[in-house]
């Protein structure tokens, strides 16, 4: 069931998402280094519990090593995971690629699927990295909760929920739908510059007035209290 959301509420999204624009590019250029739909696949895969900036290193030898998705189909696993090391969780992820590259040129004739439940059929794919490929590759709406966006979104207050899938849903919920894709990209953006986990510069975010955890300030400034 949907949401009920009170007019002031709309109101708040709406002045967030506003700022966000105004902040951020309204363009959806994902991070993650790729020049096919089945690069930004195995990208995706490698970047569970990575950071993209460590893909991207992987990966620019990677893609210049295993030119086609036969390449992968065929690699030798334990050289995979030695060529993978570095991204962590190294085992499954070699053993996973192997997998999907396999299946995408038996079932797929090569193509990565557009459908969410198709994709999530495949080695290593949840619905994270599925969303990534719909958004970026097929610009289909969707909702991509990652680290930041989870944090950022439950500090926003637009979801209480710890499970991604049920965040996901809440997103959807309030979110317009043309927003889907870009806020993904803003609150990350956001998460690495502004609202850092361990350490929120929040004296400088633009959303805080606008935040439920934003910090206020103990200072007075003409006989009001100012955010910082």
């Amino acid at each position: 069931m949907k949401k009920r959301i009170t007019k002031a509420e709309k109101e708040r999204i709406a002045a967030i998402l506003d700022l966000l624009d105004k902040h951020y590019s309204t363009d959806v250029k994902i991070y993650l280094n790729h020049e096919t739909p089945w690069q930004l696949l195995i990208a995706t895969i490698l970047s569970a519990q990575c950071t993209d900036d460590r893909v991207n290193l992987v990966t620019k030898d990677l893609f210049q090593k295993y030119k086609t998705l036969e390449d992968f189909a065929n690699a030798d696993i334990k050289e995979l995971e030695a060529d993978v090391h570095s991204t962590g969780f190294y085992h499954n992820k070699a053993k996973n690629i192997i997998q999907c590259a396999k299946t995408l040129i038996l079932e797929y004739n090569g193509e990565v699927p557009k459908d969410i439940d198709e994709l999530t059929k495949l080695a290593g794919v949840g619905r994270k990295t599925a969303n990534v490929i719909r958004g970026n590759i097929y610009k289909e709406p969707s909702i991509v909760v990652d680290t930041h966006v989870k944090r950022i979104s439950q500090k926003l207050g637009f979801t209480n929920e710890e499970d991604p899938v049920k965040i996901e849903y809440d997103l959807m919920d309030i979110l317009p739908k043309d927003h889907w894709i870009r806020y993904n990209i803003q609150i990350i953006t956001h998460g690495r510059t502004i609202c850092v986990a361990r350490r929120p510069k929040c004296e400088q975010c633009f959303l805080n007035g606008l935040c439920k955890e934003g910090k206020i300030s103990t200072s007075v400034k003409g006989g009001k209290s100012s955010r910082l």
